[in-house]
């Protein structure tokens, strides 16, 4: 047993064979020592304020998306995407998780903007000042939010985040009795339900889908792309929360109510490929509006094995072409439409708020990149490492801890007009560090 340990410590199998790891040792502890500081930039304690904003009155903690003064507020979707790389206390997130399933509404709110908020949705972000706002574009104008710009209903995504946040403290924590605690009346496990069930479905499959009429965004890092019909990010993130919520009936012993989400998982499964598979092994981000390749959506579904073998290699193959070809990374960076598959010269999306080139329109984030590593090593792990250490490359680069001329990690970045976008940003760390880590 000893001789075994000695020989996988010195990254040699059983058989002779040398094991390199994905990424260098020094290039792997400086992602984690940065990523530590990032999430540092971004806490702010209670009592605290942000630029002008604050102070915060929730009582304990709360992880905005990043440093600096942007984005005043807490994200749900950021702040879950971030949970995987471990670095979260568990005290922060219970509070986190309490606070969010205290703002689900039990009953439709009509907004001034013709906006609606149905039973069971989850806030887009929570204000310092304990104000939830369930649509883009608002920071924390309560009356404003809400708006044709931004659809009918709220996100759709933070329902199933909201899940995921759950799971991750579950899981981190080993507990299960926190299930059974009431917000406002309700044990925290219905409230997991209620949301789950809030956006609109598909009645037989279960894949997520709206109308022009009554829209909701699909997925938060496009929440500037208009999409409709059937929906293939938020359908991704169902598909997991299905699971999960699998998982948490089946750690309280509800075998029932663990079967009936095992069986949602079959079936989502079986439709995300049959509605938005694509040529080439690519998935599209919707079968309405904008649906584009979402390269985004490809790399996250053979990240959290949302696909049957074949079909995943697949996927894993397209995107591997994509990144030799140079069509979706930029210094590491993931675009969210293939260079050479925008909908035309003016913009990647049908319709998109943005500029194209900026933003979601077109810009290269770092959000992507772990799980795009992720799939494109089950191919090519030589060209999945060569795209990760193009990342740690720009992270060292620009790293903000060398003043406030630098920024990284950036939100989002593209050449053209040195577009830079929202520096020392969470979920561009965070994310990577969670997927290189399962790299196998």
């Amino acid at each position: 047993m000893l001789m075994m340990m000695a020989v996988l410590v010195h990254g040699l199998t059983l058989g002779g064979a040398e094991t390199v790891p994905f990424l260098a040792q020094d290039d792997m502890a400086f992602l984690e020592f940065m990523t530590k500081a990032v999430l540092a930039e971004s806490r702010v304690a209670a009592g605290a304020r942000v630029g002008g904003y604050g102070p915060n009155v929730t009582g304990n903690t709360l992880i905005r998306p990043g440093g600096r003064e942007d984005y005043p507020a807490f994200w749900i979707r950021d702040y879950a995407m971030s949970l995987e790389a471990g670095l979260i206390t568990l005290e922060e997130q219970r509070h986190a998780l309490f606070l969010t399933a205290k703002h689900q509404p039990d009953e439709e709110i009509s907004l001034p903007s013709g906006s609606v908020v149905p039973p069971g949705s989850i806030p887009d972000h929570i204000g310092f000042r304990d104000v939830p706002i369930f649509f883009p574009g608002v920071l924390d104008d309560y009356e404003k939010q809400g708006g044709a710009q931004w659809g009918k209903l709220p996100s759709l995504d933070d329902a199933f985040f909201f899940i995921h946040m759950a799971m991750e403290y579950a899981r981190q924590s080993g507990e299960s009795a926190f299930l059974r605690e009431a917000v406002k009346g309700k044990p925290l496990l219905q409230r997991l339900e209620e949301a789950y069930a809030m956006p609109p479905a598909h009645p037989e499959s279960g894949i997520v889908q709206v109308t022009a009429e009554a829209r909701g965004v699909n997925f938060g890092f496009f929440d500037t792309v208009v999409h409709t019909g059937d929906l293939f990010f938020a359908s991704l993130l169902k598909y997991r929360a299905a699971g999960e919520l699998a998982e948490l009936f089946g750690r309280l012993g509800e075998t029932e109510k663990a079967t009936k989400y095992q069986a949602a998982v079959s079936r989502l499964q079986q439709a995300l490929v049959a509605v938005f598979s694509m040529e080439d092994g690519w998935f599209r981000a919707s079968t309405g509006t904008s649906a584009q390749v979402d390269v985004w959506g490809t790399a996250f579904a053979v990240f959290i094995g949302a696909l049957p073998a074949e079909r995943e290699k697949q996927a894993c193959a397209a995107l591997t072409r994509a990144v030799r070809e140079g069509t979706i990374a930029w210094r590491g960076m993931i675009r969210h439409v293939p260079t050479d598959r925008d909908f035309s010269p003016e913009s990647a999306w049908e319709k998109c708020y943005a500029r194209k080139n900026t933003y979601q329109n077109g810009a290269y984030w770092d959000t992507a990149t772990g799980w795009v590593c992720y799939a494109v090593a089950k191919q090519d792990r030589a060209l999945s490492r060569d795209l990760a250490k193009d990342y740690v490359a720009e992270l060292r680069e620009g790293d903000f801890r060398k003043g406030k001329d630098f920024g990284s990690p950036w939100e989002c970045v593209h050449p053209e007009g040195n577009h830079r976008q929202n520096p020392i940003y969470l979920a561009s760390v965070t994310g990577p560090l969670a997927a290189f880590r399962q790299i196998k």
